[in-house]
């Protein structure tokens, strides 16, 4: 696989998504912070840099027929808003339920023997109260507005300029970012303890999942969607 170890690390993983777990497991921020490049982003996360690099060479590249979370740069955004709602934000809708059932449950069985789990309920917890709110922001405010300025209709709204809402967006972007890393950092880059039971593994399993999911939608959003509404509106002021 062919790596530009110069380049920004949110287009990295838009070109190369395999590098994605990997780069997670390491706690390189490619989503909140994507405009860093690899070296930048390596040394935020206290990681040496040629480190990364080797183990970036190490993965296997996927296929070249494979479909890349780049194509969204190409496609009209209406179907990108439309691909977000449908993956991302369902996604997110049907998984933070069962995950907080499951997290009640494990807590509760398991809490005595393991008290991280204290700390892993509340970040749990608080991400989830701060994705609700969020994902109604983006549905009711800024996707209608986008949605158009890609229509090319006289676009109304409460605030002067799209970047408005997306300076609020990607704010909450960087603070769930911050949950998710609490959430690998403290249960260890999600090891099951020995004692875990069968719901202890899928809760871990879930929150990895999550993490991953998460940060390819914020990846998405801030790398992507963002600059291209931005880029948008400006064309129709000029």
């Amino acid at each position: 696989m062919i790596i530009n170890f110069e380049c920004r690390v949110g287009d990295l993983v838009l070109e190369h998504p395999e590098t994605m777990p990997y780069l997670e497991a390491q706690g390189v921020d490619f989503c909140c912070h994507g405009h860093r490049t690899l070296r930048e982003a390596c040394e935020a996360a206290g990681r040496p840099f040629q480190q990364i690099q080797a183990g970036l060479a190490e993965i296997t590249a996927a296929p070249a027929d494979t479909p890349t979370p780049a194509a969204w740069q190409e496609a009209p955004l209406a179907e990108l808003l439309d691909h977000i709602e449908a993956t991302h934000h369902a996604y997110l809708r049907a998984e933070l339920p069962r995950l907080e059932a499951l997290i009640t449950k494990v807590h509760g069985v398991h809490g005595a023997n393991h008290p991280e789990l204290d700390e892993v309920f509340d970040v749990f917890q608080s991400l989830a109260m701060d994705l609700g709110p969020h994902l109604m922001k983006e549905e009711q405010i800024l996707f209608p507005f986008i949605r158009q300025l890609a229509a090319g209709a006289a676009a109304e709204a409460c605030f002067a300029s799209v970047q408005s809402p997306i300076r609020v967006m990607e704010a909450e972007h960087v603070e769930v970012g911050g949950m998710l890393a609490r959430l690998r950092e403290v249960t260890h880059g999600y090891a099951v303890p020995a004692d875990g039971c069968a719901s202890f593994q899928s809760l871990y399993a879930g929150l990895k999942a999550l993490e991953a999911d998460t940060h390819l939608h914020i990846c998405l959003e801030n790398q992507i969607l963002h600059p291209r509404a931005c880029a948008l509106e400006a064309a129709h002021q000029g």
